[in-house]
């Protein structure tokens, strides 16, 4: 969250920042954490019509070799991702992509996952004066630590004198 100045003694509160904001090798902790539900990885996995029992049959995940029902990895791209909104592009005029999506670790029910992320790079866009684009890394870890999810995303936002 940042504070601009408006006048006098008043200010607005403002999330998400300028291209001027970021610079390569920044790091960022997003906070907070979220910690999975049943009910977030059954309805988010049935809403994106994933059948595959190990996301929501108990009985089925018992004999996988999870043991247990694995949250759908696409509810993790999804949190780690969200969570990374509110500093980095709350002001964003476009997400231009995601890039490199690994997952390194099964995330389950009950799981709290928490984001970093990392600045990788930023340039001025060639088409849209008054715009960057900005790339970073994020990494989503359980918290005990294992890295679950890591990936790239690229985004557009405005000048600081364009805004």
């Amino acid at each position: 969250m940042t504070l601009r100045h408006v006048q006098g003694n008043e200010y607005r509160e403002e999330h998400g920042g300028d291209y001027e904001d970021f610079e390569p090798g920044m790091v960022i902790r997003h906070w907070p954490g979220r910690t999975i539900s049943e009910t977030d990885n059954t309805w988010l996995t049935l809403l994106t019509m994933n059948q595959h029992p190990l996301h929501f049959d108990e009985h089925y995940g018992k004999g996988s070799e999870y043991g247990r029902v694995l949250v759908n990895s696409g509810i993790t791209l999804c949190l780690v991702g969200g969570m990374t909104v509110q500093a980095l592009s709350a002001r964003a005029v476009a997400n231009l992509g995601w890039d490199k999506v690994r997952l390194r670790d099964p995330v389950f029910v009950g799981d709290t996952l928490y984001a970093t992320s990392r600045i990788l790079d930023k340039r001025l866009s060639r088409s849209k004066p008054g715009l960057g684009i900005v790339t970073v890394e994020t990494t989503g870890a359980k918290s005990t630590g294992e890295t679950v999810i890591v990936f790239e995303r690229t985004f557009m936002v405005r000048c600081r004198d364009h805004s």
